[in-house]
């Protein structure tokens, strides 16, 4: 089962998940470097966002992040489930839990985006309510842009 818990986005745990996500992202997109770093400022509570690691049997295999856009609306960021972790309903689990989190740091609604080569995010996203928005964020890689209200 997953356990889910805030975490510092600079603890080892959550930077292992950062650093997978980001070497996936590479190899996706046949990049070289990320358009946009993924830096753990925005990520922390003192700027209005959180990291969230998911735990199975006490090992990380699950993150995701919110950071503040504006008032009242959050983005989700850097959602990632480890390769031998995936296909176990944990990115729903960590979706959910990000959504929650959102309500309680006060935010009224939740935006994210994916990318072309990511057919499975965007069926999550648009099965757990997510609708499609204009481009909110000039993320070069992005393909959809979703929105949801909490």
């Amino acid at each position: 089962m997953l356990e889910i818990h805030p975490e510092p986005a600079a603890s080892p745990d959550a930077r292992r998940l950062l650093e997978g996500m980001v070497r996936e992202m590479l190899d996706l997109y046949a990049m070289e470097e990320m358009p946009t770093p993924a830096g753990f400022d925005d990520l922390e509570p003192a700027t209005g966002g959180t990291f969230l690691v998911g735990r199975d049997g006490g090992r990380a295999v699950a993150g995701g992040a919110l950071k503040r856009l504006e008032p009242g609306v959050a983005e989700i960021k850097r959602m990632y489930v480890t390769p031998d972790a995936r296909g176990q309903g944990h990115a729903r689990r960590m979706l959910i839990a990000l959504e929650e989190a959102a309500r309680e740091l006060g935010y009224q609604r939740v935006r994210l985006d994916t990318g072309a080569s990511q057919p499975h995010a965007r069926a999550l996203y648009e099965s757990s309510g997510f609708r499609a928005i204009d481009d909110y964020n000039d993320n070069p890689l992005a393909a959809y842009w979703g929105e949801k209200a909490l």
